[in-house]
């Protein structure tokens, strides 16, 4: 439908027009095509593993239920591992590249949410034009097409050649969403947002679980550097002994050969162990945003990291909203499902209201004055009868994406379970390997100071001592492998029930969600999740 014109009375009674069928295709504009999103229900288990919860004897006891504190790495007591984590989190270009990518998608979001108003164009056109033979508008008009030519302005006729055409023109249009395509477009562009949210949340995750166990890593190492040391000094101290033995003609020579091959073989232990000290020396710098050569001021030991008296165990039901990378999946399933809305109101009909208005003269003197207005008012009704069946495909193919993005939920709650029952089971055998290491640490040290004074003595023979050396030298490192590990499976705990996250971002959980905000939560949470990480949009 068109409506063409001149006049001032034609073009108001245009506007009415346009402005009285405006609300009635608005009203058509309030359904969505397209499934609606339903945030997955929990798996119907009660348990995270199939058996028992384990009882670690001499260790932390397991709270089924319990939360898991924000700040989860403090259960080590450590203040230059919280400092790290402060300065990692502050500085880290992992997280930032995260921040921004939660920007690009809520401004892409936000741009989509702009199909919802009208749009406005100005156009302003000037023109000088040069006619051969220096005929008159209508003259040509008349004898190219045979027919006349409505000048810019009724009283006044177009000027002779060369003459100037000034054009001022505003178009309004507005498409409405009468099959709801923009605002699934725009429920799309949200679920996207809140994946990113979840993907910082995530990278937030795996930073601090990365310097939590580099930080374990590096006390382990200085233990067995330590140990490898102590067992360097005493094998020192006994082939001095036996040198001195020697000299006296208590010793042979063959004695002294084979503790100095016992002390060349325990002085190979150390550069490996340095080597690796110094590579995760450098990736607790680079964690924390630094330059290799700008290395990092803290230095860990076993003796300073503790071990926490109590874990959380989180219910299956609560591991779901806990795990950000379980969010993640679940904001791509709603992100999938928006997108089928979208791809079936693409093969409906599409409604488009548009309105021109301006004013047309010959000369600026002439612009402006009655008679020089212009207008069009128009609704245009546009649909696909036949495009090769592409629009077909394309929504079976958006329900397909729904089909995987479903896959990929479901796989990603599968290995969530799977992470937190190899961390309990982790933690189960390094309660057992803790207490049998230090029980072999204390017995090799014993049997060595036996063995020790009575080779002062005269008693034993050398092979006795390298024997008991090297059980010393085994168990003291086996002693200090078992409490890192047993320290890294606890932070590996920590990370597979989602390190504690979910207590800053429960305005975030979709609100059909089972375990959805209150309304109170919404009113307190005027914030990003981590406000300190999260990018806040003015």
């Amino acid at each position: 439908m068109q409506i063409f014109g001149s006049s001032t009375s034609k073009a108001h009674c245009g506007h009415r027009i346009f402005l009285t069928l405006l609300p009635m295709f608005s009203a058509l504009a309030g359904c969505a095509v397209g499934p609606d999103f339903v945030s997955p229900s929990p798996p119907p288990i009660e348990k995270s593993t199939s058996n028992k919860v384990p009882v670690l004897a001499g260790g932390p006891r397991f709270v089924p239920g319990a939360e898991i504190p924000k700040r989860w790495w403090q259960v080590f007591h450590n203040r230059g591992l919280d400092r790290l984590i402060e300065a990692s989190i502050e500085s880290n270009p992992t997280l930032q590249s995260a921040e921004a990518a939660i920007r690009v998608a809520y401004h892409n979001a936000e741009a989509q949410k702009g199909a919802f108003l009208p749009t406005a164009i100005f156009n302003s056109t000037d023109s000088l034009n040069l006619q051969s033979n220096n005929r008159s508008l209508e003259t040509i008009n008349q004898s190219l097409f045979n027919q006349a030519m409505t000048s810019p302005t009724t009283n006044i006729g177009p000027p002779n050649s060369p003459y100037g055409l000034l054009l001022k023109q505003l178009t309004v249009a507005y498409t409405l969403d009468i099959w709801g395509q923009n605002l699934r477009s725009v429920e799309a562009a949200e679920a996207q947002t809140d994946q990113q949210r979840y993907q910082l949340e995530a990278a937030y995750l795996a930073l601090t679980g990365n310097v939590v166990t580099a930080a374990i890593q590096e006390a382990a190492l200085r233990g067995q550097i330590e140990a490898v040391r102590r067992s360097i000094a005493i094998e020192r101290e006994m082939l001095g002994l036996l040198r001195k033995q020697f000299e006296a003609g208590y010793a042979a020579q063959a004695d002294v050969l084979t503790q100095e091959a016992a002390l060349a073989q325990a002085l190979q232990l150390l550069p490996p162990l340095e080597k690796q000290l110094s590579q995760q020396r450098d990736l607790l710098t680079a964690l924390a945003g630094r330059y290799a050569p700008d290395e990092i001021a803290e230095t860990f030991h076993l003796g300073s990291l503790s071990s926490p008296h109590e874990l959380p165990l989180s219910l299956p039901s609560k591991l779901v909203r806990q795990r950000p990378d379980i969010r993640a999946a679940e904001a791509n399933v709603h992100e999938a499902t928006a997108q089928v809305g979208v791809a079936v109101a693409a093969r409906l009909p599409n409604v488009t209201l548009s309105a021109n208005g301006g004013y047309s003269a010959y000369r600026l003197a002439q612009l402006f004055t009655p008679g020089t207005e212009l207008y069009t008012a128009s609704a245009a009704v546009t649909h696909t009868i036949f495009d090769g069946f592409s629009l077909l495909n394309k929504q079976r193919a958006a329900e397909a994406s729904v089909l995987q993005a479903d896959a990929q939920y479901r796989s990603t709650v599968i290995v969530a379970f799977q992470n937190v029952a190899d961390a309990l089971r982790a933690l189960e055998a390094d309660a057992k390997a803790v207490k049998a290491a230090a029980y072999g640490e204390a017995t090799a040290k014993k049997s060595l100071d036996i063995v020790r004074a009575e080779l002062r003595l005269g008693a034993v023979n050398v092979l006795s001592l390298l024997n008991a050396e090297n059980t010393y030298l085994v168990a003291s490192v086996a002693r200090v492998v078992a409490d890192g590990n047993r320290l890294s499976d606890t932070a590996g705990l920590f990370i597979a029930l989602g390190g504690g996250w979910k207590d800053e971002n429960l305005r975030d959980l979709p609100p059909n969600g089972p375990d959805g905000p209150t309304n109170e939560q919404i009113e307190k949470l005027s914030t990003p999740a981590n406000g300190s990480l999260l990018p806040t949009f003015d």
